[in-house]
């Protein structure tokens, strides 16, 4: 029985037919038809009842899909356990809130590099909620996020406590101004809304941006104003054009850190990385350097 065969048929049953199967794993849908077709071969039975141009799942094919699942989990777990083998060599998958990947991970990577000069260093930024999903699904090796993080397969390790601060433009009121946030998911999104309902703003509405720079260039010219990290303020190109206002500890103060699955086979480049946040976070740019 073929992985490539297992990987199909599950994505023929999420997807909900050959065709979003064969669009979501890049092939034709001959190919899918026809690894399906051999896969109930190989078994003896039918996975799927035929209903004109749609497909219903048979008992043998839920009973199959349980296993598949596991056993493509399983592939993907002795994946990782090869790719991280030693200290100097392998493949690193990171995500990262754009917030953080902006002002905490340049240099961090750098001890990384120094480190494990041989690892190779993949990066990707999404909202929290997004990095997590994908964390669980062993898309990622580790993901830096907006805490705490809650979940029985996941260890979040606390590094940094941001700081949110209230950004607007230098001669704007916010309060007669719409927040300006990142899409759903994103760890900051929620207090800013809380923020908006507490402090009485007289104008309700929201826009949504999906790039950092968006958002602050946005901000800079007056058309809103929104809440984002203290430090990824006072770094911005903007920074001249912007006016920052504190907002109380309850709505300011965020955990933020690492998350990795509890179950994943120690990989020692993500200690190297988080080590080295955490010791540039302090400003302890000496300890940074020998993590």
């Amino acid at each position: 029985m073929e992985l490539v065969a297992l990987r199909t048929f599950q994505a023929v049953v999420e997807e909900g037919g050959i065709l979003a199967a064969s669009r979501k794993l890049n092939t034709v849908q001959s190919n899918v038809t026809g690894r399906i077709r051999r896969l109930e071969e190989e078994l003896g039975t039918e996975l799927f009842h035929r209903k004109g141009r749609g497909l219903e799942l048979a008992p043998s094919g839920r009973v199959l899909l349980d296993y598949a699942r596991r056993m493509l989990l399983l592939e993907r777990e002795t994946s990782a356990a090869v790719r991280q083998v030693g200290e100097s060599a392998g493949e690193l998958r990171i995500g990262a809130m754009e917030t953080f990947a902006a002002v905490h991970l340049p240099r961090a990577l750098k001890a990384v590099r120094a480190r494990h000069p041989r690892v190779e260093l993949r990066v990707s930024t999404d909202t929290s909620a997004a990095l997590l999903e994908r964390l669980l699904d062993h898309k990622l090796d580790c993901a830096f996020v907006g805490g705490p993080v809650i979940h029985p397969d996941l260890v979040f390790d606390e590094l940094v406590m941001e700081e949110l601060v209230q950004v607007c433009a230098a001669d704007a009121d916010p309060v007669l101004q719409p927040v300006i946030l990142f899409r759903e998911g994103c760890a900051y999104r929620t207090r800013a809304l809380a923020w908006q309902r507490a402090s009485g703003h007289a104008v309700a509405d929201a826009m949504e941006f999906g790039t950092l720079e968006g958002i602050l260039g946005c901000v800079s010219v007056g058309l809103g104003w929104t809440l984002l990290p203290r430090r990824v303020v006072e770094q911005s190109q903007h920074r001249a054009d912007l006016t920052i206002r504190e907002v109380p500890p309850q709505i300011s103060r965020v955990q933020t850190g690492v998350a990795y699955l509890r179950a994943a086979p120690p990989m020692a480049a993500i200690k190297t990385l988080a080590d080295a946040v955490a010791a540039l976070a302090n400003g302890n740019t000496e300890a940074s350097a020998q993590v």
